[in-house]
């Protein structure tokens, strides 16, 4: 049984040869290699076209931005897995990446869904950027839905990453229709919940990165490059000072058995 329509198998990703490798119509050792930064040939290879300088400039910053976490689940998991399985890096590395959902390293991809269709709405409908914002935050308030890209459990009363990144747009003049509507979303949110909740870095990551015409299926890749980085430093450390039947030890001293008793 066939499953999917028949066709020819074709990627525009890489080839080669016994003498060379070409990826995305460049050759890696004679182009690439010494000729372009790690985060451009990211972009260059993920949409297969030439990155441009903003874009480089935003990657690069949301990368340092989002890398470390401190000791959150994903590391904790991470460190745990390395010490019961010292030779298995990328095991280690893989389990801190699963959790990768709406709640950790998905917001940002959550984000630009709806900042895409506030986009969208507000030009369908002929309203402005405040008008369509309040319009959709009052509809998640009455729905009792979470506003992607915005709260942070720690930060207050600002993500002073997101601050930054905003300002780091206007600078560079790169603000356009999904950051816009990103800021004029944030009266609009504390008005409808009565209280502030705070842009967070991933409602920074989604607006910027789609003005700058990264696609929007991709954005949870942004976190999970990040991420990757910080658990490689961690998990080096955690050769050098082994924590990770100290936090399963601590863990288990803190858990109150209250099942009853057996028998």
């Amino acid at each position: 049984m066939l499953i999917g329509k028949p066709g020819p198998l074709k990627s525009g990703i890489c080839t080669a040869d016994e003498a060379s490798i070409t990826v995305r119509g460049r050759d890696l050792c004679n182009d690439l290699m010494g000729g372009m930064g790690s985060t451009e040939f990211f972009l260059l290879h993920l949409t297969g076209k030439p990155a441009t300088p903003d874009q480089v400039f935003f990657m690069d910053a949301m990368l340092v931005g989002l890398a470390e976490h401190g000791m959150v689940p994903c590391v904790q998991a991470a460190r745990m897995t390395l010490a019961a399985a010292p030779e298995a890096l990328q095991g280690a590395v893989a389990v801190g990446i699963n959790g990768a959902g709406s709640v950790i390293l998905g917001a940002a991809e959550n984000a630009g869904v709806l900042l895409s269709r506030g986009v969208a709405e507000m030009e369908e409908k002929g309203e402005t950027a405040a008008e369509a914002a309040k319009r959709i935050a009052e509809e998640l308030r009455a729905g009792r839905k979470a506003v992607p890209g915005f709260g942070h459990p720690l930060h207050r009363p600002d993500d002073p990453r997101a601050t930054r990144l905003l300002e780091l747009a206007h600078e560079r003049g790169v603000v356009g229709r999904h950051t816009e509507f990103l800021e004029a979303l944030a009266p609009a949110v504390d008005a409808a919940w009565g209280r502030h909740l705070p842009i967070n870095i991933n409602g920074t990551i989604a607006s910027i990165m789609l003005d700058l015409d990264f696609p929007m299926q991709a954005l949870k890749g942004v976190p999970i490059l990040a991420r990757t980085i910080g658990l490689l430093g961690h998990l080096y450390e955690e050769t050098q000072r082994p924590m990770g039947f100290l936090l399963s030890h601590h863990a288990e001293a803190e858990v109150e058995y209250d099942g009853g008793e057996v028998g």
